[in-house]
């Protein structure tokens, strides 16, 4: 079953699919608007974070990323209802906040860096 089949609620949050929390509502959990959460997450990169996130490879980043979805957003899942949905506890929305905020900053570091690698005049 994958995230779209997995029916969610979290108290203070619109229902709907896993994916649909981790993609939209963890993020809304960041702050007001897209500008507001970049500055803040940007913010907060330390320069060893920076150059730690900027080794390995495209394939390194995605097995990263698994391992994140299969021990926090699916492993960390209560057991659903008996009608099937997930009722979210407020200690896996901040998680998963938590989790996105991180993936986030880690993106931008690494975007940025395979973009001034591309855009380098040789």
């Amino acid at each position: 079953m994958s995230g779209n089949d997995k029916r969610i609620s979290a108290s203070g949050l619109s229902a709907g699919n896993l994916h649909h929390f981790w993609d939209t509502e963890f993020v809304d959990q960041l702050g007001p608007d897209p500008k507001t959460i970049a500055s803040d997450l940007i913010g907060h990169i330390t320069k060893d974070q920076q150059l730690q996130w900027q080794s390995g490879n495209p394939a390194d980043w995605a097995q990263e990323t698994f391992r994140i979805a299969k021990s926090d957003a699916y492993g960390q899942l209560p057991e659903p209802n008996t009608h099937g949905s997930f009722r979210l506890s407020d200690d896996y929305v901040t998680m998963a906040t938590n989790d996105v905020a991180l993936q986030l900053s880690k993106a931008g570091v690494r975007l940025a860096m395979i973009l001034n690698q591309s855009l380098r005049k040789p």
